[in-house]
């Protein structure tokens, strides 16, 4: 896995917002896929707004053939999987959308989100090796989505706590939380790398960080410290 990859799958477990992922992350994602357009959605946002009959249209599964695939399968999948070569032309005429490729974000068995990709016609296109990458970076977005939405169903469980212990806990990104979990279940640095597909010494400069928002000098205190919520 290229290196580059393994950074945005970090930075993706750092993020604190949808934001920041359809900002930088995306920026990088796209860079990644020479794609000339990159896009990420989320159902639940999308049906809060007006969207234009552009929208709706490439958003129609009876339309649009990779979406479609997407939906049925839960997998990523680009033009020329699903379609005979030329077809995906005379569905989409632009330019800039000449190849496309499209992914899923899971929560709870449902898809509830997408993200995809576009090149110019000119550009090659999107390839099997490409699919791969999308599945990896679909797995950490999906991931990151239930994650985020524990850690704020587990706040609004615990308004009812001290301030100053819900600061702690919400001073922690989603990544800095999994690792405290792990630390409280007695994992090394070596097994909670392993465990969440990062370097050891990622690991390392997570802890000295929580260590220092905490401002606590041992793991034991740590985990006290974010874990017991109910005590």
């Amino acid at each position: 896995m290229p290196n580059s990859l393994q950074l945005i799958f970090e930075e993706i477990a750092q993020t604190r917002n949808k934001e920041q992922l359809r900002g930088q992350v995306m920026v990088k994602l796209g860079d990644y896929f020479q794609a000339k357009r990159r896009g990420l959605f989320f159902f639940d946002s999308i049906s809060r707004r007006k969207t234009s009959g552009l929208v709706e249209l490439a958003l129609s599964i009876e339309h649009n053939p990779v979406l479609r695939y997407v939906v049925e399968h839960h997998a990523p999948v680009h033009e020329e999987v699903v379609l005979q070569p030329g077809r995906w032309k005379t569905i989409c005429p632009r330019i800039d959308h000449g190849h496309v490729m499209a992914g899923p974000i899971i929560g709870n068995g449902k898809l509830i989100g997408g993200i995809g990709f576009t090149r110019t016609r000119e550009a090659s296109a999107f390839n099997t090796k490409d699919l791969a990458d999308l599945s990896a970076v679909c797995l950490h977005l999906s991931t990151w989505l239930i994650t985020v939405k524990s850690q704020i169903k587990q706040s609004k469980l615990n308004l009812d706590l001290d301030v100053d212990l819900d600061s702690n806990i919400n001073c922690l990104t989603p990544r800095e939380i999994q690792i405290a979990e792990l630390v409280a279940q007695g994992l090394t640095n070596a097994q909670i790398g392993k465990e969440l597909w990062i370097q050891e010494n990622s690991v390392k400069q997570a802890l000295k960080r929580m260590f220092r928002k905490l401002k606590v000098s041992s793991r034991a205190e740590m985990v006290a410290k974010v874990l017991t919520v109910n005590s």
